[in-house]
Order: structure tokens, then C-alpha cells, then sequence
């Protein structure tokens, strides 16, 4: 590591242990909840406190995995073990104790994988995903263990986000030649992050349902299928007007809507025929087409009497109510 302060590398080891403490109390936490005996305490506490950095070193096949070749390591995960063990560890202290520490750690973690893996010369990508499996890494085994789906994977508070906020921040510092503040920085914007995520309940957005290319196939079905309809009513509307205006027409040509009236009224009392009225309205219509015909008479259409026009008279003019008065003459 260029130019960092072996006080710095002294804190991170110190960080580093703090962190196998923690997560193995976390572990073992977990296994009192599923009523493991002391077995699955230990063997939950070193998943979660030692996987990550263990299959990051066997990926990176660069020797023996520090967690092994160092026995310091398997010494504090039992030690997280035992405390959860002896300690019922739970309440509304314990759970903030457990997230801010659990985010220092974090970030921590991140900046320790991803420096490991530029020191041995693997380029960026592969550095931030060391970082990342380092941080994360011993959670999900543990998870997997207890066979349950990784809390990583969705659902949850953001955590393996700023995991790679965190080791991108240190790759970054690593390419300007500053490992020692890229330590520093690397370690605050993971935990700063990690920490803003839990308080303000940040997660990322899930859908089953969501994939681009279906969905622009989708919607452009439903586009089609909208124009369709759209073009179906403006159709059937632009039907019904015609219809509307045909019969309005029509109407008018047949004779004025009072003498329609009279004709129905006569209908109903018996005093006009329907093969009458089809007659009636059949030479009106032919008049209406043909100007030039002569217009209707008694002879032409209606057995009954017609005027020249064609309409009906009253048949009785002096019953109507102009004409109640000249009843008397006839009494």
C-alpha cells in the first residue's frame, strides 16, 4: 500500500478484530432466536463474522485465508459466540448498538478487501467486487446456513449498496496514488451510507413484473388495441349521427311533426289504417323525390279525404275548441 501511515494499518487491524467480534455476536443472536445449541452458536458466528474475507482469499488463491492462517480470528468469532451466548442480547439499545457498529464495520471491511485486491494487482471491477464479497459475504452464508433467502438480496435496508459506494471510493483513491485517504474516505461514505440508509429506510425498488423489452411490447399492444376501440366508437358515432340525420330528414319529407302526431294519435283510435299510413307516406316520399310530380290527392293515396296538400282534415271541424260556441245553432 503506497505511502500509508502504519498508525492507520494498526486502526484497521483494531477495526478489523472489533468487527469479527460483533458479527460473531450477530450470529450468535441468530442462533438463539432459532433455538441452536452452542454448536450453532459458534458455527453461525464464524459464517458471519469470517466467510466473507475466507472466500475472498480463496478466489484471490493467494495462500492460506487469513482467517485461517491467523488463529486471532477464529479466537474473537468464538468470542462474539460465547458473549451472545451468555448475554440475551436484544432491546431497542442493543439493535442501534448493533446497526451503527455493524455499518462502521462495513465500510471498514470494504476498504480492507478492496485494498487486498489492488495490492495483488487485480484491476478495478475485481476490486470493488472483493470489497463488496468481503463485506456481505459472511451474511449471506450465514443466511443460507439457516436457509433463509440473503437479506442482501432485496427486502431490506440498503447494505451491500454502500458496500460499493465504499470500495469504488477507495479503488478511486487507489488511482490517484492516496491509500491512505482512500482508506479513510473509502470507510466513511460506506458507513455514512449504510447508516442514512437504515435511518431514512432507503431500499431499492423491486418489481417481478418489470422488464423493458416485454413491457414496450406490451404497451404497444395496447396501444393498437386502444386505437382500435377508439376507431370502433368513432365509427358506430359517426354512424348513429348519419342514422339520426337520415331519419330527421326523412321525417321532414313525410309531412310536419304535428301532422305525425295527428297521424299516430289516429292510429291508436282505430281511425287510420297502417297499410293507410304506408300508402301515405310512400307518396310523400315519392313527391319529395320527384318535385315534379303532381302533389297527392283524395284520388292519388288516402281513400279518405285529403286537401291538396295531402293532409287529413279534421273530421269533425266544429267539435274542435275554436269552435265550441257554434254548437248552439245546431241545438
Amino acid at each position: 500500500m503506497q505511502g500509508v501511515d502504519p498508525t492507520i494499518l494498526a486502526l484497521y487491524k483494531i477495526l478489523d478484530l472489533i468487527g469479527v467480534v460483533l458479527n460473531g455476536a450477530i450470529g450468535g443472536t441468530i442462533a438463539r432466536q432459532r433455538n441452536f445449541d452452542i454448536i450453532g452458536f459458534v458455527f453461525l458466528a464464524i459464517f458471519s463474522a469470517l466467510a466473507g474475507g475466507m472466500i475472498r482469499d480463496t478466489l484471490m488463491q493467494r495462500g492460506t485465508p487469513a482467517a485461517i492462517a491467523q488463529p486471532s480470528y477464529m479466537g474473537f468469532a468464538i468470542l462474539g459466540a460465547l458473549l451472545a451466548l451468555a448475554v440475551n442480547l436484544k432491546g431497542r439499545k442493543w439493535e442501534l448498538f448493533k446497526v451503527h457498529g455493524d455499518a462502521v464495520i462495513l465500510g471498514v471491511w470494504t476498504v480492507t478487501g478492496s485494498i487486498k485486491a489492488l495490492t495483488y494487482g487485480m484491476p478495478a471491477a475485481s476490486a470493488v467486487f472483493m470489497g463488496v464479497l468481503t463485506a456481505v459475504g459472511g451474511g449471506m452464508i450465514r443466511d443460507i446456513a439457516i436457509g433463509t433467502i440473503p437479506s442482501v438480496f432485496g427486502g431490506n435496508t440498503l447494505y451491500a449498496t454502500p458496500a460499493i459506494t465504499g470500495a469504488a471510493t477507495m479503488v478511486v483513491f487507489h488511482m490517484m496514488g492516496l491509500d491512505a485517504v482512500g482508506m479513510i474516505m473509502g470507510t466513511v461514505v460506506g458507513a455514512g451510507f449504510a447508516i442514512t440508509a437504515y435511518w431514512r429506510g432507503w431500499v431499492l425498488p423491486m418489481n417481478s413484473e418489470f422488464a423493458p423489452v416485454n413491457m414496450t411490447a406490451a404497451q404497444l399492444r395496447r396501444m393498437l388495441k386502444q386505437a382500435e376501440n377508439k376507431g370502433r366508437r368513432a365509427g358506430l358515432e359517426a354512424g348513429a349521427t348519419q342514422g339520426i340525420a337520415a331519419g330527421i330528414a326523412r321525417g321532414a319529407k313525410i309531412g310536419s311533426l304535428r301532422q305525425r302526431r295527428r297521424w299516430r294519435k289516429e292510429l291508436k283510435k282505430g281511425e287510420l289504417t297502417r297499410s293507410e299510413l304506408d300508402r301515405i307516406i310512400a307518396q310523400r316520399l315519392d313527391q319529395a323525390h320527384n318535385p315534379t310530380t303532381s302533389p297527392l290527392s283524395p284520388a292519388q293515396g288516402d281513400p279518405r279525404t285529403c286537401d291538396a296538400t295531402g293532409n287529413i282534415p279534421d273530421p269533425d271541424p266544429g267539435s274542435g275548441p275554436d269552435n265550441r260556441g257554434n254548437d248552439t245553432g245546431r241545438r
